[in-house]
């Protein structure tokens, strides 16, 4: 009776989501498509280089600059799209010297060529822009300028715009699939205030009597949404960190009140750089250094220049999500946002409805910052005690093409995937040399599902597709249910939305070692001797799983 019951609302359930789905199914626009979308139009010309140069008017709101674009074709072409959202004015489009004709809709700009510019050539053009950009009013969730003051009423402002993009604030090629290789940002600003951006600052020159500007030069490939201004009367200290592929500068800006705070900082730095690096490998942005630079808003993944506003405490606002203890051992902005250095700036999606690959390895970061400093054991009870805040809403993977990220899950049930990933490959030398050879192969570039998949697969000679699958593209967890027959032996199989699901998972007497067993979809003998189910036990700490039958 208790499994009918179980299987009836296991289905009624999955019935029940698949009906919501389609009375609920996400209406996606034009616009959407313009954002999300490689066309022709984008795919024609590969970006090389950026000089974005623009002045900040604070008291009104307002920016006004040029982004130079430095190019290839990729193809023959004689039109291309590059975005910047409609409320900001597109001034003028040069190329040699002339004007260009151009036609906007919604927030991508289409530009026309006098002649075909031919594949393989390397070119350019200039866009001069201006207007009053979206204020975010929940940086970083919304996306847009942060425009605050600090407490002795001095500017302190910032941007952020990940998801909603850097369109929303600058022109470029808008969609992760091409990361600039280079890139100048140039920032005119107040003289009360200075401005730190990306990269490393290599010249400051007065513009006038009111104002001053910064010019910092990234020599890495950088995504667009990482692209950053800080605006606030900073102090500034500086240090090298002895890293795995030499001396690494750190750099840590914070309001001038908040100078006596930076040891907080530097000790969380050190500590979140060392864990890193032993794991994932070394630091992947040497040439720009890393730094930490104060802000209003909570935090953001910003390449070489971490916005940090986590307030000089442990954990996340104080809070540790996992109820274990452990996250208030460490601030959770430093941890968080830097382990996106690796995953998120170094490897970056192509796709933003592939961002779970960014916050679940990131959300698994923590605990492989806390299995280096506090030991295995603690790391996987973090990761346990995580679970709680897991909502099985939607797929982790959100739909290609539309500029959509998928479940808010992503980041702990991420988190947890990769842990069980870990579990099932059963030897911690070869998970650590899987997650540096990642961090290796897809050095400064963009993947996908697959991409990554497909080296998982390959590098521990197991079959992870469907397990991806499962966790990955549906939103319910799979189920083992476990019968004994009358003569006494013992079968299991798999419940899950993926047809022909398997995965392995670690089985054992209670009181006794786990072996890790081959389990699929059709019932199969388990070969452990017992007289009664209720004298087996299942790695339901390390496994996101429900279980029938116990």
């Amino acid at each position: 009776m208790q499994y009918a019951l179980f299987l009836l609302l296991f289905f009624i359930a999955n019935d029940g989501a698949k009906a919501q789905l389609m009375k609920a199914k996400e209406i996606f626009t034009k616009a959407d498509s313009l954002r999300g979308t490689l066309t022709p139009f984008r795919t024609c010309y590969d970006i090389k280089y950026y000089h974005l140069d623009v002045k900040v008017d604070i008291n009104n709101r307002f920016i006004s600059g040029s982004n130079f674009f430095r190019f290839e074709s990729v193809e023959d072409f004689k039109r291309l799209q590059f975005d910047l959202f409609e409320n900001l004015s597109v001034d003028r489009v040069e190329y040699q010297g002339k004007e260009l004709p151009f036609e906007r809709s919604y927030n991508a700009v289409f530009v026309d060529f006098p002649d075909i510019i031919q594949k393989g050539k390397i070119d350019s053009f200039k866009v001069y822009y201006s207007g009053t950009p979206i204020a975010a009013t929940r940086a970083p969730w919304d996306g847009g300028f942060d425009w605050k003051t600090d407490s002795k009423g001095k500017p302190w402002v910032a941007t952020a715009c990940q998801g909603l993009g850097a369109s929303v604030w600058w022109p470029n090629k808008d969609h992760q699939s091409d990361e600039v290789d280079s890139m100048l940002i140039s920032v005119a600003v107040p003289n009360e205030v200075m401005n730190v951006s990306n990269g490393r600052l290599i010249k400051t020159e007065k513009v006038d009597k009111y104002y001053t500007k910064y010019h910092w030069k990234v020599c890495n490939p950088i995504n667009n949404y990482n692209v950053a201004l800080n605006i606030g009367d900073y102090a500034h200290v500086t240090e090298t960190y002895a890293g795995e592929r030499g001396p690494l500068s750190i750099d840590y800006y914070v309001l001038k009140e908040n100078r006596s705070k930076i040891k907080h900082l530097q000790r969380n730095a050190k500590e979140t750089l060392e864990a890193f690096e032993y794991w994932f490998g070394p630091y992947p942005f040497y040439e720009d250094g890393y730094k930490l630079v104060e802000t209003a808003h909570l935090g953001m993944e910003h390449q070489s220049a971490i916005a940090y506003g986590n307030k000089f405490q442990n954990g996340y606002l104080g809070e540790d999500s996992s109820d274990t203890g452990w996250g208030l051992k460490w601030d959770f902005i430093i941890v968080h946002e830097s382990g996106h250095e690796w995953f998120g700036n170094n490897i970056t999606a192509k796709d933003l409805a592939d961002m779970w690959i960014h916050e679940s390895f990131t959300n698994y970061s923590e605990a492989l910052f806390i299995d280096y400093h506090y030991g295995k054991e603690a790391s996987q009870a973090y990761i346990n005690g995580n679970r709680q805040g897991i909502s099985n809403d939607k797929p982790l993977q959100g739909p290609y093409g539309v500029n959509k990220e998928g479940s808010g899950d992503m980041y702990l049930k991420g988190g947890v995937l990769h842990n069980m990933i870990r579990t099932i490959i059963d030897d911690d030398d070869a998970w650590r040399s899987i997650l540096r050879g990642l961090n290796n192969k897809f050095y400064h570039q963009t993947v996908d599902y697959k991409d990554i998949l497909t080296y998982l697969n390959s590098e521990s000679d197991i079959n992870f597709t469907k397990v991806f699958e499962q966790y990955v593209q549906h939103k319910s967890i799979p189920v083992l249910e476990i019968i004994q027959r009358n003569n006494g032996n013992l079968f299991c199989r798999w419940i899950a939305e993926t047809p022909g699901f398997k995965m392995p998972v670690h089985i054992g007497k209670k009181g006794q070692p786990k072996t890790r067993y081959e389990i699929s979809s059709t019932f199969q003998t388990l070969p452990i001797k017992a007289d009664s189910i209720d004298e087996l036990e299942i790695d339901t700490f390390n496994y996101y799983i429900g279980v029938l039958g116990l």
